[in-house]
């Protein structure tokens, strides 16, 4: 049995990956985190899921929890303080908080030396194969195509663009030897001037309750390809994360990504 710790258990999805773990035979939510002001502190967390009492009270001591692996779906501050408590007991963990900057990065790379970790921007395994095609594609359109990302969140994502587009933009950017740091263009207003060559653009909305929708466009004269996924309900991502907290449970230090989880081999952190 799999002993998880959900972290942001009192949030939408804190509760998604409550209910997934609820339907696992061989996975025990023993913990529930959430940050010290929230409102969801000492709450059954069940009962927040919707699942009814399960005895785990949300609290926030991550430290004083018995777990073998944590779940983080939060923010980078708290998945930072949350990394160096796993890497302090040793535990596992998966990590898919979005908007982590190079030093969060780095510090994920360092700590896989001594614990085991998924670092996933996204976990569903449909956007993980839209990855892999996304690659396939531009390797084989080449510098013949311009390359657009556009992607939809709820009105609440406080990152733009998401991870996974991110994840989306360095998949396309690799096998053109392109680099997001100079060819991704974030923002267009006013007299933007010509398209530019090699560029890589991303565009980003906000609105209701949508939970993810991704395409890539690659723009031909006389023809388009366009690779979308769309996510209707937080249970994919929740179900992907079920999926890979069974595959992480035992391996070894080191930092792998959903791609492993799936077998498409590699090593890329998305």
């Amino acid at each position: 049995m799999i002993r998880l710790a959900v972290s942001g258990a009192g949030g939408r999805m804190g509760g998604a990956l409550l209910r997934a773990a609820a339907r696992a035979d061989d996975l025990k939510v023993t913990a529930a985190i959430e940050h010290e002001k929230s409102a969801a502190l000492g709450r059954d967390s069940g009962e927040i899921a919707g699942l009814g009492k399960n005895g785990v009270r949300i609290g926030a001591d991550l430290a004083a929890a018995e777990f073998d692996l944590l779940l983080e779906f939060t923010t980078p501050a708290a998945t930072l303080a949350h990394l160096e408590i796993c890497r302090q007991l040793r535990r596992a963990m998966l990590i898919g908080t979005t908007g982590l900057d190079a030093d969060a990065e780095a510090r994920i790379g360092e700590a896989a030396r001594d614990i085991a970790l998924v670092q996933a921007s996204n976990t569903s395994a449909g956007i993980n194969l839209c990855l892999e095609l996304v690659a396939t594609a531009a390797a084989a359109l080449g510098d013949s195509s311009d390359i657009e990302i556009v992607e939809a969140h709820h009105r609440d994502k406080v990152d733009a663009p998401s991870g996974t587009a991110l994840s989306l933009g360095r998949a396309a950017a690799a096998p053109l030897g392109r680099d997001l740091g100079k060819d991704g263009v974030f923002a267009r207003h006013g007299e933007t001037g010509a398209r530019q060559p090699g560029a890589i653009g991303f565009s980003a909305i906000r609105g209701g309750d949508i939970a993810g929708e991704h395409s890539v466009l690659f723009i031909a004269d006389g023809e388009r390809v366009e690779i979308t996924h769309k996510a209707g309900d937080r249970k994919i991502f929740a179900d992907g994360a079920i999926r890979a907290a069974r595959w992480l449970a035992g391996r070894p230090p080191g930092l792998y990504a959903m791609r492993d989880v799936l077998g498409l081999g590699g090593a890329r952190a998305t």
